[in-house]
């Protein structure tokens, strides 16, 4: 290299250096923080109900009939075996005094969290083979951190487990500790894991494609890099959002981010570093190579990510504000991954040079490698029949979708949301032998205190209520007289217990009919109560799919038709990727109900799997036609296809896998929603990849020709 030329590489040298110490600047500072992220998770899904919704506004009135901002979110624990008089009064002197148990080696007591007004106790099943404790937790009280900035729900959980082992078994008993904070409890265990093994298994995968894919011992290190310090930055920005109640982050949302941020990072990373390769086959200059690879992929990587942030924004439409609250952290984490790879991936790989991809250096050789190879035999393949090409695919997949209204997404009780059987589980269902499935946690019907009788005759013979009790003003003690009933500011609580368990699907059916005959005897009443707010979870679920689709379809029309000056092109490829997520749903419908056999499905599914698949699959489409446009203004729009998917299509391929593979990690979690949305994401994109971008979309561009892209001028070539 001459003199000229090395003073002419300076000063990119040198602004590629500050790139690289800027970018370890503000990793450094986010992600520490981005370590902190569980700590400030919301599971609970009566925090994420809107304001308006029935059972939020029983639940403020219901707040009413406490000393203080609480209410009880009931652990249960039961003792099955057959019971004395003796077992019994062991059992339950033992467990009234739980309160005094520490949490996690700290100075925390359960006795911290547990609601006002309210004592544990103890109740025999009617058949005699089991007994059933109440912990009334305050819920508001869990929801909070213990001193060493552990969540309080998993630590009370599993510290009554230890305490109750010893006694259960020296009165013969087998203990479970199930209930709404048992589940809970063992659901927050579950996402615990998400910053640990999730992430890990993330990065190991993503590692293991890539050192696949560039067979080079050294090469996948960056890429892998690059996608680490967006996560920890997006993480960070996220984490001081969600301290400062700006978003609300739950443990879903943080899984998501996690395999979302390092599959987009990575996709877009092999994108540059394809183009930078094959530029470099042209240039001795790496940064003359770097700065025509740069040019080529800042559009298309631009145009996917903006696609992606602004259909994940368009959940801000959701009544949920969880589902609300995905929007805008999938969204930072897609931003601050398109930016990462358009500023640190390029800057490390200039500063490492060439000898980066070694054993396989590329040199100024003149050489398009990619015109030959696997992609070559496609590309012309359906160049030679494209009618047939685009019938056979889209015949398929139109077989798939037909299968997508067997799909079942109408709801998932807590009990149903595990894909194996933690000790909430196996207990809840023992105890709906021995007990009604509502006890312990009964629908809560707020009325006017002079509509009791009415409305206690009106709703006693509902679907699945076995009784109807109102709220007394102190404990029932045997032997001592009863309590007044409890009555505040004129209104009444009517404590009604179902025969199925709260959180379940069948017990938010019996909702509506119960309003319905509450109201009629009093138009004021209200009905709360974790089955109610099951049941409007799913209400607001049904609506956010309904108008929240339609709006990302619209979107994402206009976002094509932008980037590829074309209305014919963006029609046609929306058109190619909805018919690939309905014909995913469709396989998702045969794996889910004949291979898995989940019970079901959230009814949030199709709207998430609508917002990845669409989102990130149009991805694909964006990667392919941009440089089908860019081919075609040179060589024209039928040779334009041929050459676009033999130059992008490993590339491409590659990317699909990355982001497959990085969803697909998700079903490690014990969860069967992600479970569902890992498998359908993961299939949906390879789909994509595979046979809507390799296929269809050729297929269809060849058939049509120039015409795809009226009303541009390029509709001539």
């Amino acid at each position: 290299m001459t003199l000229q030329h090395a003073q002419k590489n300076r000063k990119p040298f040198a602004i590629a250096m500050l790139v690289v110490i800027a970018w370890i600047v503000i990793t450094g500072i986010f992600g520490p923080l981005f370590g902190k992220l569980t700590s400030v998770q919301e599971n609970n899904n009566s925090s994420f109900l809107p304001k308006g919704a029935e059972a939020t506004l029983a639940a403020d009135q219901i707040k009413d009939f406490s000393s203080q901002d609480s209410f009880n979110f009931p652990a249960l624990v039961l003792f099955e075996g057959t019971f004395t008089p003796a077992t019994l009064a062991a059992v339950s002197d033992h467990v009234t005094k739980v309160g005094d148990l520490t949490l996690a080696d700290t100075t925390a007591k359960i006795s911290d969290y547990l609601a006002p007004g309210q004592v544990i106790s103890v109740f025999p099943a009617a058949d005699g083979k089991a007994l059933l404790a109440i912990i009334p937790l305050d819920g508001n009280a869990i929801s909070k951190l213990l001193p060493n900035d552990e969540p309080v729900l998993p630590a009370a959980i599993e510290a009554l487990r230890e305490d109750i082992k010893p006694i259960a078994e020296a009165n013969g008993f087998t203990p479970y500790v199930t209930g709404p904070g048992g589940l809970l409890g063992d659901l927050f265990g579950a996402f615990g894991s998400i910053d640990s093994t999730l992430l890990l298994t993330t990065l190991a995968v993503v590692a293991i494609i890539l050192i696949f894919v560039y067979r080079s011992p050294v090469l996948w290190i960056i890429p892998l890099l690059s996608s680490l310090f967006a996560l920890s930055t997006a993480g960070g920005i996220i984490y001081l959002l969600a301290k400062n109640d700006i978003l609300d982050v739950d443990g879903q949302s943080q899984g998501i981010l996690s395999v979302l941020v390092i599959g987009a990072a990575t996709d877009y990373a092999l994108l540059l570093i394809a183009r930078y390769r094959e530029e470099l086959h042209f240039t001795d200059n790496r940064f003359v190579a770097m700065r025509a690879a740069y040019k080529g992929v800042w559009e298309p990587i631009l145009a996917s990510g903006s696609t992606v942030a602004i259909s994940l924004l368009i959940l801000l439409f959701s009544q949920l504000t969880n589902t609300a609250s995905l929007g805008p952290i999938g969204a930072i984490g897609i931003v601050v991954s398109m930016i990462t790879i358009l500023t640190l991936l390029p800057a490390l790989l200039l500063l490492f040079g060439r000898w980066i991809f070694w054993p396989r250096v590329p040199e100024n050789d003149g050489d398009d490698h990619v015109l030959s190879g696997l992609w070559a035999k496609v590309a012309n393949s359906i160049g030679k029949n494209p009618r047939k090409a685009w019938v056979i695919t889209g015949v398929i997949l139109l077989a798939f979708a037909a299968t997508s209204t067997t799909l079942k997404t109408d709801g998932l009780g807590t009990v149903d949301s595990f894909t194996g059987n933690p000790e909430s589980v196996v207990g809840q269902k023992i105890l709906e032998t021995h007990f009604p499935g509502g006890e312990g946690d009964p629908t809560q019907v707020v009325v006017d205190v002079n509509k009791i009788a009415a409305v206690t005759a009106a709703i006693r013979n509902a679907p699945g209520v076995t009784d109807v009790t109102p709220m007394l003003d102190g404990m029932l003690i045997p032997g001592q007289p009863t309590p007044e009933m409890k009555i505040v500011n004129g209104r009444a609580i009517l404590n009604v217990t179902l025969n199925k368990v709260p959180d379940s699907v069948e017990a938010g059916n019996d909702i509506p009919k119960i309003r319905e005959l509450a109201k009629g005897a009093d138009s004021t009443a209200l009905v709360g109560g974790t089955s109610a707010v099951y049941f409007d979870v799913r209400a607001a679920n049904d609506r956010d799919n309904k108008t929240i689709i339609p709006i990302i379809l619209l979107v994402i029309t206009l976002i094509l038709g932008l980037l590829l000056r074309s209305i014919v092109s963006a029609i046609v490829l929306l058109g190619t990727v909805v018919l690939s997520y309905f014909a995913t749903l469709g396989v998702c419908a045969l794996v889910f109900n004949h291979v898995f056999g989940f019970a079901g499905g959230d009814n949030s599914f199709p709207l998430f799997a609508f917002i990845f698949l669409v989102a990130l699959g149009i991805d694909y489409n964006i990667f392919l036609m941009t440089r089908v446009r860019e081919e075609s203004t040179k060589i024209g729009t039928r040779a334009g296809v041929i050459k676009g998917v033999t130059v992008t299509g490993a590339v491409i391929t590659s990317a699909g896998v990355v982001l497959a593979a990085t969803f697909a990690v998700l079903g490690l979690l014990p969860l069967v929603p992600l479970a569902q949305l890992g498998f359908a994401v993961a299939f949906g994109v390879l789909l994509d990849t595979i046979i809507v971008r390799s296929i269809l979309v050729p297929a269809l561009v060849h058939e049509i020709g120039p015409k795809i892209w009226w009303p541009s001028k390029l509709q001539n070539k």
